[in-house]
């Protein structure tokens, strides 16, 4: 009876141990997926809706637009801090060229 118990308890111990582990994340890279994250959803929002409107659908077409466009925006604010963390000028002429491609499709709806 006591060996199942001291058991039970090292295996408690063991799997508490396990789950208390916690990968943490410079603020650099949580700036960083911010942005690639945010732009993968925005940029699967609209292929969502270029297929949609070939389907023949294009019902919620403008909202989805607009969630895109402002994950767009977002994501660009998001590169922009994570060069700030690490020290270097973030590439502006590409990041204004997509907050204007981001901007031409939340204002065209």
């Amino acid at each position: 009876m006591t060996k199942k118990l001291i058991c039970s308890i090292l295996i408690f111990l063991l799997l508490l141990s396990f789950a208390s582990e916690i990968k943490s994340e410079t603020e650099f890279d949580f700036f960083f997926n911010e942005f690639l994250n945010k732009r993968i959803e925005a940029n699967n929002i609209l292929k969502e809706i270029e297929y949609n409107l070939k389907s023949g659908r294009n019902k919620n077409t403008c909202s989805q637009q607009r969630r895109a466009a402002k994950l767009g925006l977002l994501a660009n604010e998001s590169l922009i801090k994570a060069y700030k963390i690490y020290g270097a000028n973030p590439p502006i002429a590409e990041i204004e060229a997509s907050k204007k491609r981001w901007n031409r499709i939340l204002e065209n709806c």
